[in-house]
């Protein structure tokens, strides 16, 4: 395990042990990781997606934020770009969550009620555990080019 997937999980569970869910958390972590190319007041929109969107049980919060970083270091930003490439990601992503976790679905994976001691504990890891995840895939697929720096 690198030395930068152990700081993206100490960032993102410190996150999420400080009151953020785990969108926020993920999301956070890596603009932070990535040396803030995100605006502040832009990392609200991962909130909503906490809870499995909004404690709606569906695809886990650090899911959509992994994808949301993604889409942040290889997405398009014109219809005249190529949308494939960061499709390929998103799903491969995706696959790799579902094997680590054996599933995307929040209620699936975190089956405890919502807030319970237990849920929060699960979740803990599961944020954690997705930043891990996340950071392997970008270093393996070498995602972080000229543009973007590591902040550690």
């Amino acid at each position: 395990m690198s030395d930068l997937a152990l700081e993206a999980r100490s960032r993102a569970g410190n996150k999420f042990k400080g009151g953020l869910n785990c969108s926020e958390s993920i999301l956070q972590a890596f603009n932070e990781l990535l040396n803030y190319p995100v605006n502040p007041e832009s990392l609200k929109m991962a909130s909503g997606f906490g809870g499995g969107l909004g404690h709606a049980g569906c695809m886990c919060g650090a899911l959509t934020s992994s994808a949301m970083i993604l889409g942040l270091l290889t997405g398009r930003v014109d219809p005249g770009q190529d949308r494939e490439p960061i499709y390929e990601q998103a799903c491969d992503f995706h696959n790799r969550f579902e094997h680590q976790f054996g599933g995307t679905c929040c209620r699936a994976i975190n089956p405890h009620e919502f807030d319970s001691p237990e849920h929060l504990r699960h979740c803990l890891k599961l944020t954690g555990g997705t930043a891990k995840l996340l950071m392997e895939y970008i270093q393996e697929k070498e995602l972080v080019n000229k543009e973007f720096s590591w902040n550690v």
